[in-house]
């Protein structure tokens, strides 16, 4: 966890995700309800709210609009809080630079990124095992993959803002936090650590967030 060294203006576009991933998040308890799984039969025997995460294509379970709505969709309180106050902390900052359509595309664009690594990881490490994907019941869900984004543009933008780390106590200038967040990303997705965690959706979405900001740049940003 980590925290700016400033205080980042609570508004625009930032503000309406804050507001609508938590009116989700209590909505879809109050309305669909908790999900039920069969540890034995290894499959849902209610999806509840779990209608709107993200599961493979192909699945029994699989709708388009999960694409979308699985962003807005968060496991716990701390999985929720954690992503929100990203979004802020970084989030706001990128938007008064950008304007509220560019960063709204770009926070899209980076959870759909995420979306697609992380499926197509998924899709091969099965078939490499010899199982049919569209009989996984897994899903992904949360807003990570467009936070990841969001941290590879504000070290874009940002490159020696310091930003201090709450554990280890530590600071750390922009340029160096994010590359080394996304290298460990890498190692615990190919080495199977915090397994429940999607690792390569936190990379989709540094890797696609990178990918657009080189090409709005003209190609002739360098990192």
């Amino acid at each position: 966890m980590s925290f700016l060294s400033f205080n980042a203006p609570f508004h625009g576009v930032v503000r309406h995700l804050i507001v609508i991933n938590i009116l989700v998040f209590i909505g879809t308890y109050a309305v669909l309800g908790s999900e039920v799984f069969d540890s034995e039969q290894g499959d849902y025997l209610t999806l509840g709210r779990m209608q709107l995460a993200a599961f493979l294509p192909g699945s029994a379970h699989f709708e388009p609009f999960q694409i979308v709505t699985h962003m807005f969709m968060h496991g716990d309180v701390a999985h929720l809080a954690f992503n929100m106050l990203a979004i802020y902390w970084f989030g706001s900052m990128v938007e008064l630079v950008w304007g509220p359509k560019r960063f709204l595309f770009f926070y899209f664009f980076c959870g759909v990124g995420a979306y697609v690594l992380q499926n197509a990881v998924q899709w091969w490490d099965l078939s490499r095992v010899g199982y049919d994907p569209t009989l996984w019941n897994g899903c992904s869900l949360g807003a990570s993959g467009a936070v990841f984004g969001i941290l590879v543009a504000f070290a874009v933008i940002f490159p020696n803002q310091e930003i201090r780390m709450l554990f280890p106590p530590i600071a750390m200038r922009a340029k160096f936090f994010v590359p080394i967040m996304a290298a460990l990303e890498l190692v615990y997705g190919v080495g199977g650590y915090q397994s429940g965690v999607a690792h390569f959706a936190h990379l989709g979405g540094a890797v696609f967030g990178l990918l657009l900001i080189w090409f709005w740049s003209g190609f002739k940003v360098r990192f």
